[in-house]
This record gives C-alpha cells, sequence and structure tokens, in this order.
C-alpha cells in the first residue's frame, strides 16, 4: 500500500483537516475510491471484530466506531442476510467487513452501503460497486495475521499521552465457568462465544443479544440502562437467545433478561444473588474471568 495515494477527504468534520501516516505495523491493502477520518475508526473497528472470525463466512457492520450488526452464515450472502435482517435500519450507509470474497450477488445487496472491505472481489463486483460509487477497500493481508499488527492504543490529551496494549484477550478452559443450575446446549455455547466475541469490542458496557450466530441487539455506552435497551432493540428476536456482558450485571438486569425471554447469560463475574436469580428463571449463567470494555 502506497500511502501517498490514499486520498482522505476531511476529518471527523468537514471543516477538520485529517492526514494519514505510514508507519512500521500497516496492513496492506488497496483502496478503490475516497476515504475519510471517520471510514478509518469504523474500518478497524470492524477489522477488529471480523479478525476473530477469519476461518469462517463472517459479515460486520459499523458506524463511526459502533457495532451495529455481527453474522456468520454457511456462505457469506447468508452471514449478509443475517446482518441485515439483525440491524437493517444501521445497515444503511454503514461500512461493511467481510471475511471472504464479495461476488456479484452480494454486490446486489451493498448499493446502499458506504464503504466496503473485504480480502478480494470479483472483477464483475468491483465494477457493480464502483458504479454505485461505493468505495471498496482490499485487505491483502491474511486476516489469520491481523492481530500481528495490532499495536498499543494511544490518544494524546491535555493530561499526557495515554497507551495502553491491544485487548488480545481469549476465553481460557480454566476461566469459563458454569455457575448456574440450569446447563447450557452445544448450541447456546456457541452463541454465547460469539456474543462474547462480539462484546469485547463493541463500545464501553456493551451489552450484545445473539441466537444463531448473529447478533439480534447490540447496545452500546447505554450505562445503566444497557441491558433494557438492547432487549428492546431485539424485540421478539431475544426469545431463547443468549446476553454478553462486558461488565457485571446486577439483579435488576437478569430480571429484565428474563422479561426478554433470554436463555443464557455471558459476563465477566456474578454474585450470588444473581446467580439466584438467574436460577429462579432458569437461565443459564457463564462466566469468564475477565472484563472487556473499550472506551
Amino acid at each position: 500500500m502506497n500511502i501517498e495515494k490514499l486520498n482522505i477527504t476531511t476529518g471527523e468534520n468537514p471543516h477538520q483537516k485529517a492526514v494519514i501516516e505510514e508507519n512500521e505495523h500497516m496492513i496492506d491493502y488497496t483502496v478503490h475510491g475516497k476515504l475519510n477520518y471517520a471510514d478509518i475508526l469504523a474500518m478497524s473497528r470492524g477489522l477488529n471484530v471480523i479478525s476473530d472470525f477469519f476461518d469462517v463466512n463472517a459479515i460486520c457492520t459499523v458506524s463511526g466506531t459502533d457495532i451495529n450488526a455481527v453474522a456468520l452464515g454457511k456462505s457469506l450472502e447468508e452471514a449478509m442476510v443475517s446482518a441485515i435482517d439483525g440491524n437493517p435500519v444501521e445497515f444503511v450507509n454503514s461500512v461493511i467487513v467481510a471475511s471472504a470474497e464479495v461476488n456479484s450477488d452480494i454486490a446486489k445487496m451493498l448499493k446502499d452501503t458506504n464503504k466496503i472491505v473485504a480480502p478480494k472481489f470479483t472483477e464483475n463486483a468491483l465494477k457493480q460497486l464502483e458504479d454505485e460509487n461505493i468505495c471498496c477497500i482490499e485487505i491483502h493481508t491474511p486476516l489469520s495475521e491481523y492481530k500481528k499488527f495490532l499495536t498499543d492504543d494511544v490518544k494524546v490529551t491535555p493530561f499526557g499521552t495515554l497507551r495502553q496494549s491491544p485487548n488480545l484477550s481469549e476465553l481460557v478452559k480454566d476461566s469459563f465457568k458454569v455457575v448456574s443450575k440450569t446447563k447450557p446446549t452445544v448450541e447456546e455455547i456457541e452463541d454465547a462465544v460469539f456474543a462474547w466475541k462480539v462484546a469485547k469490542y463493541a463500545n464501553s458496557q456493551a451489552i450484545v443479544v445473539a441466537k444463531d450466530l448473529r447478533t439480534a441487539a447490540i447496545s452500546q455506552g447505554q450505562h445503566s440502562v444497557s441491558v433494557e435497551y438492547a432487549i428492546d432493540s431485539a424485540c421478539d428476536m431475544s426469545k431463547d437467545a443468549v446476553l454478553a456482558s462486558d461488565m457485571p450485571l446486577s439483579v435488576h438486569d437478569v430480571n429484565v433478561a428474563a422479561q426478554g425471554r433470554i436463555k443464557l447469560i455471558i459476563l465477566p463475574e456474578a454474585n450470588s444473588d444473581v446467580i439466584l436469580t438467574a436460577d429462579k428463571f432458569n437461565i443459564t449463567v457463564i462466566t469468564t474471568g475477565f472484563t472487556n470494555i473499550v472506551y
């Protein structure tokens, strides 16, 4: 990638200037179109998510730095349809990140979107999207190697420069515990791990409702009403779904989850009152042993 050929049009607002500079940690990619400051942030957030699903067909949609929907499928087309169903409103004008090649059939679904990021595009798909003035970004670096390029997160503030290591946390057998009377099915565990991975990259105090390896709702930055917001957003899709949280929950949160007919909750830790409440509603509780808050 020759960064000098990459046209960054504006900063976060049209009156702000922005540039992108080369560094030794860049992945290899090609841009067909124009990008702005916000696009780069959205693409990075989406690729962070997709890097956890590099070996399956996965779709992630992002607006700004908010993850809108994530879905897996037997094919990329199936994953795309599931992602659209998971959040059809935010799909319009969002940045779409795919784990596999985008073909003509998928390109037809993307005419109302903003930017498309994928390892490869067929020639016909690329032409279709460029004719719609949609920017396509080809990622040449294998997604299996993407995390090797993640570096410290650096923020320059009036108080000084903040630096923290990237979040490379993974679920481990010793910390992954079922603490409720109700035990999960294999399918529920798969959905729980999927939802937890999505929550890992969502913004602070995230709640992810998921079923059948697709998100039904993602609540980010809602603080004390995160669970309510997620359950309300999921509507009927919360029935028999899993709920992942990047923070400990309260008894009230479990009651709200029960009203949404959630079957399983996965979270960093749970006190005895939370577990007793979950047992009352036959909700499975899995603890992971650590938090994953993103600001």
